[in-house]
Formats: structure tokens, C-alpha cells, sequence
């Protein structure tokens, strides 16, 4: 399921997502000839950075939002360009040294049709790296949400809810890159919990992109009184005597080769 997401908002409220991806864009150790595929390329800010660094090269950048791509596209420059598509939808044959991507593929589902079309994507010698949610993400969120549906006043929205997430303990991702022809694959764990400096930042990351598709279940009528709960129980859960709130942020990398 495609989930749509307000780019602006997301700009103000993904401060730990551009700190994660400029993380991985310093360890890529580009030489500025590449061409590099971004997935899930959200606002655009972090394709910006890559384009910076690799000016004889060429960058793409997808994501299957409307409302990102349009807050992406203003950032197009001579070698970057932003395109609308479906990140299990991808078509590109042998034509990207790099596939990056940051705080994007807990959204894909399938990751063995994933792997074997970044796989293709990849020219040979080509490398991926990917940071991306895995088990014991966002822990308090989660055990809010799951007590929010069901309330009994939502409950019946979400008889066939499907949960929107891929978030794999790191034996497991490392089994399922290890089989799709890859080679140098290397996936570890990383600790990144946070604190949000306060009530008012924490809001703005549950808003976009953490609400998102659970709001889309929701009555018109109940959508406010959906997010008030959550809101109210996760500054009961998080909130620390200093007034910062505190979340788990559990990530899985990933690094290979064609």
C-alpha cells in the first residue's frame, strides 16, 4: 500500500532522519563521477547532499509519495532529478553504481523481490547501502497504537488492517540479502534512541510520517479524537522529568556488492 505524506511537514519533522542518512552519504566515499539511485528519496534534502559531492556523476531519486516528490522536485539541478514511482515497482537494468537508501525500506514489505531488482539496478561492481528500521523500533509508539485501535470507538476501523511495516531482527536480513546474489554483504544493528528536546518535536515526528497510515483508516469524524489519544499516551509513556520524551530508534544497515 502506498502511503501519501506531506513533504513540507516531513522537512520540519525529520531531523534524526537527515542526521542517520548523512551518516551513510560520509561513508560512501564517493569520487563525484558516480551515478547513484536514491530510494525513498523523501523532501529530497539528503539526494541534494549526494549530488553535491558527485558533480560529474547523476542522481535519481524516487519515492512513491506525490507529496514528497513535489517538496523534492524545487531541489532539481543538472544532475538530480526526482521521480514519482513505487520503490517494489523498480525497472532499472545495470545502470547505478550506487543504491543508497536512508529511514525508507521499513515501508517495503517484500525485500527478497526488493534485493533482486537493486540487484539489477546495480551496474557490475556496483554497491548498496541502506539504513532502515528493525526489531525494537520505536517500541513506545508501537504499544500506543496498538492500545489506540483498539478502543472500541476505532476498533471497527480497523477489522482489516494490515500492519505497515518490515522491521527484521538482523539474523534474519542477513540470511535474506546473503541469497540474492550479493556478494560482500555485511548487516548490522545499530542503536539510535533519541530524545526529542520536547513535547512540541515529538508531535511533529508522530504527525509525519508515524501517524500517517493509520490516520487513512480512520472516519473523518474520529481522526482528531484518534490522534489526541495517541498524542496524550505517548507524553505519558515518553516524557522524562527533564520535559525531553524519549523513543527507541533501532536500525538495520546494510552494505553489499554486485
Amino acid at each position: 500500500m502506498i502511503h501519501e505524506f506531506d513533504g513540507k511537514k516531513y522537512e520540519k519533522a525529520s531531523t534524526h532522519q537527515r542526521e542517520w542518512g548523512a551518516k551513510l552519504i560520509a561513508e560512501l566515499g564517493l569520487r563525484g563521477t558516480e551515478s547513484v539511485l536514491d530510494l525513498g528519496c523523501g523532501d529530497g534534502g539528503l539526494t541534494t547532499q549526494i549530488a553535491e559531492l558527485v558533480p560529474q556523476g547523476k542522481v535519481v531519486g524516487i519515492d512513491a509519495s506525490q507529496g514528497m516528490i513535489d517538496a523534492a522536485r524545487p531541489k532539481k539541478r543538472r544532475n538530480l532529478s526526482f521521480r514519482r514511482a513505487d520503490i517494489n515497482d523498480l525497472d532499472f537494468v545495470e545502470r547505478f553504481d550506487i543504491v543508497f537508501s536512508n529511514a525508507t525500506l521499513h515501508w517495503v514489505k517484500d525485500h527478497k523481490r526488493l534485493l533482486q531488482n537493486v540487484y539489477r539496478a546495480l551496474r557490475a561492481g556496483g554497491r548498496l547501502r541502506f539504513n532502515f528500521a528493525g526489531t525494537g523500533n520505536c517500541s513506545n509508539f508501537f504499544n500506543v497504537i496498538r492500545e489506540a485501535i483498539a478502543q472500541e470507538q476505532f476498533s471497527s476501523a480497523f477489522a482489516t488492517f494490515e500492519w505497515p511495516w518490515y522491521m527484521p531482527p538482523v539474523d534474519e536480513y542477513s540470511t535474506l540479502a546473503e541469497s540474492s546474489g550479493l556478494h560482500n554483504v555485511r548487516v548490522w544493528n545499530e542503536n539510535a534512541d533519541r530524545y526529542f528536546p520536547d513535547e512540541e518535536s515529538m508531535i511533529r515526528w508522530i504527525d509525519q510520517p508515524s501517524l500517517v497510515p493509520f490516520l487513512t483508516h480512520v472516519a473523518n469524524r474520529n481522526k482528531e479524537a484518534f490522534r489526541d489519544f495517541v498524542i496524550r499516551r505517548m507524553i505519558e509513556e515518553t516524557k522524562q522529568e527533564d520535559s525531553r520524551c524519549f523513543e527507541t530508534f533501532r536500525r538495520i544497515n546494510v552494505s553489499a556488492s554486485k
